[in-house]
């Protein structure tokens, strides 16, 4: 697997996940709103650029929206895959083509990237997959039928027409003409890479345009680009259950967490999260509730922080070889950290190394 280095510095944001983004010096101005189904934060180092930024941000999300969410019915993703439904009533598992814009292209690019990345344990093609477990609308929704749910799930039982190809075989993407080449019957689902990919790009355009440093977090995907603060930023993380964890300090790595316990619901009786394990095509059974990983791009730390929830107890000699500095909470609140893993770092209770 290529694209990873050894580093050791990091840096993060996530409502949830960090309990808060400081610089030492000076105070960096933030604004946080909500979008995409979850908590977006944007952090300047320069309070004059805050509200062109945020603009900035706004305009690239809705466009994102638009392009490659699942749950929005005018979306260009969501008419793809409701083409796919469609012809797998004809010919179940037969490839087609199409044409896509410019960046659907882009999340798509990212897509098969983080699959490779990750040698194929975190794909888009998983979309049926997450919709047969009971996410097969916007996360709120799922999360307010569960939560009305006595014992078993009161939401509809989805009728799903699993993909009948093997998920290496169901999804390809020609970069050069912007052709997607689809199984029939395959749904895509791009939220294990759009959202670390946006961030990405959107603090390479904010630095294109305006003097200063930008850390944006979408989620549990953060990016950072331009000059940090003096002294980097100081960002605390959380455990599952929202206890303090440790604080680390970066001046440029991004970060990005992964969770089992986050996006959680009840459907028919089980407890359900959104990692699909390809090999199984059910939520990953493992023992970590959270991975955070660091590295260059919020595409690679997102990419190595799913692929290690779905690894298990391979997580950790997994992300060593490659040189991924992790920090992993298990759901026994033990911590373990891969080598490069900030020494600074100030662990709470329940450390285990």
């Amino acid at each position: 697997m290529g694209g990873y280095a050894a580093h050791d510095r990091l840096f993060g944001a996530s409502a949830g996940t960090y309990r808060r983004i400081m610089s030492l010096n000076p105070q960096p101005a933030s604004v946080t709103f909500p979008a995409l189904g979850t908590s977006v934060s944007v952090v300047c180092t320069s309070r004059e650029v805050l509200a062109d930024a945020v603009s900035v941000v706004r305009t690239r999300l809705s466009e994102l929206d638009r392009a490659a969410s699942r749950f929005r019915a005018d979306s260009e993703l969501a008419r793809i895959n409701m083409l796919s439904g469609c012809l797998a009533a004809i010919d179940p598992g037969a490839m087609f083509t199409t044409r896509v814009g410019t960046t659907l292209a882009k999340c798509l690019t990212a897509a098969v990237h983080t699959e490779q990345l990750t040698d194929g344990l975190v794909c888009a093609s998983l979309g049926a997959e997450l919709v047969a477990c009971g996410y097969d609308e916007d996360f709120a929704a799922v999360r307010a039928r569960s939560t009305a749910a006595v014992a078993v799930s009161t939401g509809p039982q989805p009728n799903v027409s699993q993909p009948q190809r093997p998920v290496a075989q169901r999804m390809s993407f020609d970069e050069r003409n912007d052709e997607l080449s689809l199984a029939a019957g395959s749904t895509l689902d791009l939220g294990s890479s759009a959202k670390a990919w946006a961030a990405d790009a959107i603090v390479d355009e904010l630095t294109r345009h305006a003097a200063g440093g930008f850390l944006l977090s979408l989620g549990g995907d953060v990016a950072t680009a331009g000059s940090p603060p003096p002294d980097g930023w100081a960002v605390g993380l959380r455990r599952p259950d929202d206890s303090d964890l440790m604080v680390v300090r970066s001046t440029g790595q991004a970060l990005a967490t992964s969770s089992t316990q986050r996006r959680q619901w009840l459907f028919n009786g089980s407890t359900q999260h959104h990692i699909i394990d390809p090999r199984t095509g059910a939520p990953a059974r493992t023992q970590w509730a959270q991975v955070s990983c660091a590295a260059p791009t919020a595409l690679q730390a997102n990419a190595a922080s799913t692929a290690a929830v779905i690894l298990d107890s391979s997580a950790p000699r997994w992300l060593s070889q490659r040189g991924i500095p992790a920090c992993l909470v298990a759901t026994d609140n033990r911590v373990v950290l891969t080598p490069g893993w900030p020494e600074t770092a100030d662990v709470g209770p329940g450390r285990a190394l």
